[in-house]
């Protein structure tokens, strides 16, 4: 059976942040980066789900205005 392909969040700006522990980039935090692949398809949604909201934190905090 063909795996579908899986959406990455990824921007290739790869730094985690010491105070959130998410990643400037794509606002993941390190366990979601690594184990991006071994979650099915929901868990998957749900942490894209999740991103727009972490991002707009980072946002508030200050975090990106270097990196975007």
């Amino acid at each position: 059976m063909a795996r579908p392909d899986i959406v990455s969040p990824c921007i290739k700006v790869c730094a985690v942040d010491g105070e959130t522990s998410l990643c400037l980039g794509c606002g993941r935090n390190k366990n979601e980066i690594v184990g991006l692949m071994k979650f099915e398809y929901d868990g998957r949604n749900a942490i894209m789900d999740l991103l727009p909201e972490r991002l707009e934190k980072l946002r508030g905090l200050g975090k990106l205005e270097d990196v975007r």
